[in-house]
């Protein structure tokens, strides 16, 4: 039977809708700490992906694992099918894909005029005398895409690289100095203190005006590294040279709980214990008419601004859920595109 066009529109169009609806009720479902924490254990595992996308993997993993098709109650590595060939593995019969999500885009040109007027020219249209002409992809829509783990596949063995082992206490070889190295770049000074009593009883505090970051170096250098990249997450989501909002108008809450999720990522990726992260209840954050969307929200601020440090970072923090041979720069489904998805609502037009 041939497919038409708008038939092909109608069943893309019902599965973006599914694969979305499914990641309402997840998001939905994260009531407690401990199911933040769970989510942000994915995050961090697949943090190459979207927040949303790591749900949809999880989930669809779990559903697997349950009906005995994968060994391990874990997702691990994830790509297309097609990448997997190109691996030399293929797989397996009987397999059933993870869906995510995707961006459609199509390129747009922006032009500046001497004037200081700017209009968006067409692809064939030629610009205009001292007309500064760019170009951006925008997303026009979205569409969905299907993956599968390692474990769905059999072939040639993957060229895994071992991770390094840390003693207790310890952080990760230079991961302190990446980390002070991003808030300079940011225009920050780094200083420590000997003792939580110099800067009022905690750990680490961050002062937008004087641009100084001041860690206590009373515990261990783990905790230590943490307290940083917990800072860095302030100094990324809360600068108000930055955001143009002061910090204050935002609940206390929701800004302890970006900035002590990111650090939690950024531990998490590099195989850090994560047992001594506070992260709040929900609840006492995510209020409003829509918790469900102050959550995801956060969820995908927090995941967006952890790959952003982990991207600069020169340490070794996993794969991030791509196998060892993907482009480090996108997600597998979506290199078509070359824009990463970060998924917050879902496609215009699409009711649910």
């Amino acid at each position: 039977m041939t497919t038409t066009p708008r038939a092909h529109t109608s069943t893309t169009t019902d599965k973006v809708t599914a694969a979305h609806d499914t990641l309402i009720n997840l998001v939905q479902g994260l009531q407690s700490s401990a199911d933040w924490t769970t989510a942000l254990d994915t995050a961090a595992r697949f943090h190459r992906y979207s927040f949303g996308n790591s749900l949809l993997i999880a989930a669809s993993h779990a559903r697997a694992y349950a009906e005995g098709r994968v060994p391990d109650p874990q997702p691990d590595l994830v790509a297309g099918y097609r990448t997997w060939q190109g691996l030399g593995r293929q797989v397996q019969r009987g397999q059933q894909g993870h869906t995510i999500l995707c961006p459609r885009t199509r390129t747009v040109r922006d032009a500046d005029t001497p004037n200081g007027d700017d209009h968006s020219p067409s692809r064939t249209e030629p610009p205009d005398n001292g007309d500064v002409v760019s170009a951006r992809r925008r997303v026009t829509g979205w569409t969905t895409a299907t993956v599968f783990s390692l474990s769905q596949t059999e072939g040639d063995p993957l060229p895994l690289p071992p991770r390094p082992a840390l003693l207790q206490g310890a952080a990760p070889p230079r991961l302190w100095d990446g980390l002070v190295a991003q808030l300079q770049d940011l225009g920050f000074e780094v200083v420590t203190v000997p003792t939580s009593d110099d800067i009022g009883g905690a750990n680490g505090v961050t002062n937008f005006t004087t641009r100084l970051v001041q860690v206590c170096t009373d515990f261990d250098d783990a905790a230590q590294v943490k307290t940083l990249a917990h800072e860095l997450a302030h100094a990324l989501l809360h600068d108000p040279a930055r955001t143009g909002t002061d910090p204050r108008d935002i609940h206390r809450g929701v800004l302890e709980v970006e900035a002590e999720s990111v650090a939690y990522l950024i531990g998490a990726a590099h195989g850090m214990d994560t047992a001594s992260y506070s992260l709040p209840y929900v609840a006492t954050w995510a209020g409003g008419k829509d918790p469900a969307a102050t959550v995801r929200a956060t969820a995908e601020r927090v995941v967006r601004t952890a790959r952003t440090i982990l991207d600069t970072l020169p340490t070794d923090h996993g794969l991030g859920g791509q196998p060892p041979a993907v482009d480090r720069n996108v997600e597998p489904a979506e290199r078509r595109t070359r824009h990463t998805t970060m998924l917050t609502a879902p496609p215009a037009g699409v009711s649910r």
